[in-house]
């Protein structure tokens, strides 16, 4: 995203992996860049301008010509083809909250096929931190590269870090 500001932010890069219930990754999307214009990058504040600019990410948003709604349309196929029933499948991640938020102005037919409940692996490493001290210090380390694909496949990393260590 180009912020975390719903009235003036806009999605960038999505990406979307399917897992089973022992978080094994079953199906993987395909990575987009969504093309914004100049006007709506320049407004990206001095936390998006670096990573993003490091990152590779700003010069690959300017270069792409996939639409937004052509995104969303991709990103709908890939879930039906791998989701058969809507609604059964949460929406999780690292600090999801803020994904959803956008996903609901933006790409309502995707969210609306998701589960409305998310995992947030932002909350269990907060409860990990203060309850379990001596695990949090073995939480996988990120790359904090901050792309859309390498982000979830750190909190699938994480979550299953998690499940072998404390939901045992």
């Amino acid at each position: 995203m180009t912020g975390l500001d719903l009235d003036t932010c806009h999605i960038i890069e999505m990406a979307c992996l399917i897992t089973d219930g022992e978080l094994n990754v079953v199906a993987e999307a395909p990575n987009l860049v969504i093309h914004q214009p100049d006007e709506i990058l320049n407004t990206m504040g001095e936390w998006c301008t670096k990573h993003h600019g490091e990152s590779g990410l700003t010069d690959a948003v300017k270069a792409s010509d996939l639409s937004l709604s052509k995104a969303e349309d991709i990103m709908v196929d890939f879930v039906k083809e791998h989701i058969t029933s809507p609604n059964i499948c949460p929406l999780a991640g690292n600090s999801v909250h803020e994904d959803k938020r956008f996903l609901k102005k933006y790409m309502p037919r995707f969210l609306d096929y998701l589960h409305y409940r998310i995992i947030d692996v932002s909350t269990i490493k907060e409860l990990c931190r203060r309850w379990y001290p001596i695990e949090y210090n073995g939480t996988p380390k990120k790359a904090l590269n901050h792309r859309a694909l390498d982000d979830i496949k750190e909190s699938i990393r994480e979550l299953q870090y998690y499940k072998k260590t404390i939901f045992k």
